[in-house]
């Protein structure tokens, strides 16, 4: 249960959720960190489409809000409401586990002496009050109601309370005469706690009690203190239990809403009934996540095992190249320096890839496997209401989470084999010339030198992104003009459906335009739904199919055919994008501040590209 631990903090105080309530887009935080994180704006500029609470239907219109970044700059490292309050931009703050959280910039305003309050209470919140949600960054206008608005999440609540407690001290044996030892399992039958001597004293596995069922404490507390089934109160009815589902608004109302309010022409169902379906709903995603999450754990077996070959067969590689080198005299002995080195950084590549498909790999599956319990804790909760609050927006999750284990993210990205052959043959005097036949990989960075200055880069040139809303070009330090050559890109963040461009340049492309606006360079432009292909500013081959966050973009550049190939995750998208390529060609992307991208070489090209010639529809043999 550890690894649910996540799932319990909020994103702006990094501590458990303390009366966490649900914002529209579906995130949780806790009541007074939305209070510390409220900005007020005049009425001139408040956006009346994005005015909403809580208790409305979840899908608002932030698309305004987006464009105009009017409350949140969530692509750079600052936030900024200088349009609203007369003070000057203010960096954002990092909340403990690494969400930006943008603080209140409004003034606070002179204590009223006149109007008494009530000891402890809170002050009111302001008109037009503003909430930005620290993990989307999507914002709205607070209406009348303010936070009393937004429904509170008690199943997460109860979740985190029944976490807390199993995380206090060790539970003790209940049948240990003297000093309790500490307990091993609970029975669910017997419902006592047993250390282990108890347990094969009191409870052989044997006769009647080999059919009890035996769990570890943590869960048995867990267990006895489950929570009673609870009765919601409408936000909008105050004294009116929520008793139905409307299904278009997706979430819980009470009789008096179907009455006069807003759902009175909706569908609605009985509440237990959606209850129970959607539950079924998402126990049934969750089977399928564990199918990946199983895969996962068998794959990281694969890498790490993966890395004892590399380091064996770096060794043995080595060896070799030495009793090469030193069979070719003194001359020889000084180049066999240089070409070490090449293979050490074969070999230092090739750990280093596996070793960080290792890690995000892990990363990947604690935060599944994370998910996984927290969604199993929130099973167990007897509130139908609570749970069909956050019910839609935990199957999405799930489906969203099993895709992203999906074709090629269980594929190592490196294969253990050195692709180097060493050629002895030539005459002491061309010893000076001595080179590796083949090399089928190449590595290289983004080049910061040629790119626009508004391109930001980080982990070592390989990640770019922009501080720009107009897209940027940037290209690699490194050109190609023979051979075959491989590389991918991953999208880090994909904000708002941007359109970035992947492909190849000459050395003079424009740098303030969109890849291949112009005649310098050959590009493959995508959003959120599909792609084209665009060179001299000329769109051909629509195709179906785009990117998102955790996305793979492949470009293949194969100059003994002169063509150029893009991949969407593994798959080849659209026929073959560009022909006839003759010159010098350097790796190259636009992008704007909604795109964060990463680079990755040195990679082998993909098993499904063989040589031979191009079909006539396109595709490659």
């Amino acid at each position: 249960m550890d690894e649910m631990e996540e799932e319990l903090k909020c994103p702006v105080c990094g501590s458990f959720f303390r009366e966490p309530i649900i914002l529209p887009c579906t995130h949780n935080i806790c009541q007074a960190c939305a209070r510390n994180i409220l900005v007020q704006t005049p009425d001139a500029e408040s956006p009346q489409s994005s005015r909403a609470s809580g208790s409305g239907v979840s899908d608002y219109d932030y698309l305004d809000l987006d464009k105009m970044s009017l409350y949140s700059e969530a692509d750079s490292g600052y936030g900024s409401y200088g349009g609203f309050v007369s003070t000057p931009t203010t960096p954002c703050q990092k909340s403990p586990n690494g969400v930006r959280v943008f603080p209140p910039t409004v003034p606070q305003p002179p204590p009223q002496h006149h109007l008494l309050q009530h000891p402890g209470s809170l002050p009111p919140i302001p008109r037009n009050s503003c909430i930005t949600c620290p993990q989307c960054h999507r914002s709205l206008i607070l209406d009348d109601r303010g936070l009393r608005g937004f429904p509170k999440n008690r199943v997460l609540e109860g979740v985190v309370d029944r976490y807390q407690q199993s995380k206090a001290a060790a539970l003790k044996c209940q049948l240990c005469e003297k000093s309790p030892k500490e307990a091993t399992v609970m029975c669910e039958q017997c419902d006592v706690f047993y250390c282990e001597p108890c347990r094969l004293r009191c409870h052989p596995p044997r006769g009647p009690l080999a059919k009890h069922r035996l769990v570890p404490p943590a869960q048995g507390r867990i267990s006895r203190r489950a929570s009673p089934r609870k009765t919601s109160t409408c936000t909008e009815h105050e004294l009116e239990n929520m008793s139905m589902y409307c299904v278009q608004c997706k979430m819980p109302v009470c009789y008096q809403c179907l009455e006069e309010g807003k759902h009175g022409t909706h569908e609605v169902k009985a509440l237990g009934a959606m209850w129970k379906l959607h539950k079924g709903q998402l126990s049934q995603a969750l089977n399928g996540l564990s199918d990946r999450a199983t895969e996962a754990k068998e794959f990281l077996v694969q890498l790490k095992n993966m890395v004892q070959h590399i380091q064996e067969n770096g060794v043995e590689f080595e060896a070799c190249l030495v009793a090469q080198c030193d069979a070719l005299i003194d001359a020889l002995n000084r180049r066999k320096a240089q070409l070490l080195s090449r293979v050490n950084k074969e070999h230092e590549h090739k750990l280093k890839v596996v070793r960080d498909q290792i890690s995000h790999c892990t990363v990947k599956l604690r935060q599944t496997t994370g998910l996984m319990e927290y969604c199993l804790e929130v099973i167990k909760e007897n509130d139908p209401s609570g749970f069909l609050q956050i019910s839609d927006a935990l199957i999405r999750r799930v489906h969203m989470t099993e895709s992203q284990w999906g074709k090629g993210t269980l594929t190592p990205r490196m294969t253990s084999d050195f692709d180097l052959t060493l050629d002895s043959g030539p005459l002491l005097q061309t010893i000076h010339q001595l080179d590796f036949v083949q090399m089928k990989v190449a590595w290289f960075t983004f080049d910061p030198a040629s790119a626009h200055p508004d391109i930001i880069f980080s982990n070592d040139n390989l990640t770019v992104t922009c501080n720009s809303y107009d897209d940027r070009v940037v290209t690699a330090n490194s050109a190609f003009s023979r051979g075959v050559h491989y590389w991918e890109m991953t999208v880090d963040r994909y904000d708002n459906h941007p359109d970035p461009a992947f492909g190849v340049a000459r050395a003079d492309v424009l740098k303030d335009v969109m890849l291949g606006k112009d005649d310098k360079a050959w590009a493959m432009y995508v959003d959120n739904n599909r792609s084209w292909f665009m060179h001299n500013n000329s769109h051909t081959n629509r195709t179906d199919g785009g990117i998102g966050k955790g996305a793979t973009i492949g470009v293949l550049l194969d100059f003994t055919r002169g063509i150029l190939i893009f991949l969407v995750n593994d798959e080849q998208q659209g026929p073959v994008a560009f022909e006839a390529l003759e010159g010098v060609y350097y790796p190259a992307i636009s992008l704007n501040r909604n795109v964060q991208v990463t680079l990755h070489t040195g990679l082998p090209v993909p098993d499904f590209y063989t040589p031979g010639e191009a079909d006539p529809n396109g595709s490659v043999c």
